[in-house]
């Protein structure tokens, strides 16, 4: 097989494997070994040591930022570690200088934290046009009609949560840049797996999660801004941590620091950080880097397995399997059979996926093998 042994690397970093056939990763990802020790030893610091460990962990945030940055070709100070998506799409979306009767377009697919923050801004005279998606395909004439003189930005998911079409983002981006519309990914379905140059593609924003194909715990994502759009938003929460003088407490100087960490605000969730850290630091190691990933290569390759040995037993593929398009994620359906019913009966025989996009949702990571597939499609026959 292909990859053999950066698959056996892989497994032995994930413990879930003695339990559990994992296939649920566009949901929560399981933590690996690394990150768990990452965690582990924040906690014995910080009750060993207390703030005295301070200073270290300030100066691992910042190696964090730049494994982040590598991670999607960005610059370090293009970088913001956030809580989680939604915050992230929330600054753009309450932090853009709106005026009355412009125009945001987004997916009528889209995950809610990528629809509520836009349809949040109609209170302020923003006009929130939502594109209609009928059979999980996205491109170009999708979005057209929606957009005019007046449309300011588009937000879109790289990879859609239900079905998993993955976007063409060169395309995407260079037709909304011609026409001076600025693009928001939501990156949460595909970072970790597949490679992304932001500065290639010249993104404007990026949000995402770390908790599932970064292999992270809730809690700690990434915020991506282009240079020169940092000024272009208000920045929101802001707190001691925002300023050019962080540690300086007794100089009041609301001078905002010249990175997107500005976004930061206030004390971070260290141990959350860490822990998306580390499983940053094995997903490099293993491979992946914005211009390069034999991960994808893997994911691509035990979901097109899934999917041939799904459609063997009948089931209906709910996922378009378009060359160029195919992600992590495979929704189907068995004729005859509830989904969720059929979704208890996986994980009481120790399969983990999901029910999503009206059938059933697996997202295996690149630590899978034929066998975890195999294990699936015997419960769904049994």
């Amino acid at each position: 097989m292909p990859h053999a042994r950066l698959i056996h690397e892989f497994r032995r970093q994930m413990a879930v494997v003695d339990r559990w056939v994992y296939l649920d990763h566009a949901a929560v990802a399981p933590l690996p070994r690394c990150s768990a020790k990452a965690i582990g030893d924040w906690s014995q610091q910080a009750s060993t040591q207390g703030d005295t460990a301070w200073p270290q962990w300030a100066k691992q945030v910042e190696t964090v930022r730049h494994l982040a940055a590598r991670l999607i070709n960005a610059r370090p100070e293009e970088i913001a570690i956030t809580p989680n998506t939604t915050t992230s799409i929330g600054y753009v979306a309450e932090g853009y200088p709106w005026r009355s009767g412009e125009n945001v377009v987004a997916l009528g697919n889209e995950f809610p934290s990528n629809l509520y923050p836009w349809m949040h801004l109609a209170s302020r005279g923003v006009d929130v046009r939502i594109a209609p998606v009928a059979d999980s395909r996205v491109d170009i004439s999708t979005i057209e009609p929606f957009c005019d003189a007046q449309t300011r930005l588009l937000s879109l998911s790289w990879v859609g949560y239900a079905t998993g079409w993955r976007i063409n983002l060169e395309e995407i981006i260079d037709w909304a840049h011609r026409r001076g519309i600025l693009v928001l990914l939501d990156a949460i379905q595909g970072m970790g797996v597949f490679p992304l140059d932001v500065a290639g593609l010249s993104l404007d924003f990026l949000a995402a999660d770390g908790h599932k194909w970064m292999l992270g715990p809730e809690g700690a994502g990434i915020f991506y801004v282009k240079t020169e759009h940092l000024d272009r938003l208000r920045p929101l929460h802001v707190g001691w941590n925002s300023v050019e003088n962080p540690y300086d407490f007794s100089q009041i100087d609301l001078r905002f620091r010249r990175t997107a960490a500005r976004y930061e605000g206030g004390s971070q969730n260290m141990v959350g950080i860490f822990g998306l850290g580390a499983g940053l630091e094995l997903l490099e190691k293993l491979g992946l880097a914005h211009d390069q990933s034999p991960l994808g290569e893997c994911v691509l390759q035990i979901t097109d397995y899934a999917a041939t040995r799904l459609q063997e037993i009948g089931a209906k593929l709910l996922t378009d399997r378009n060359e160029g398009h195919r992600s992590g994620i495979l929704t189907f359906q068995i004729p005859g059979q509830d989904p969720q019913t059929l979704r208890n009966r996986c994980l009481a025989a120790g399969v983990v996926l999901s029910h999503r996009g009206g059938g059933l949702r697996i997202s295996p990571h690149a630590y899978n093998t034929p066998d975890d597939i195999d294990r699936l499609l015997d419960v769904l026959q049994g």
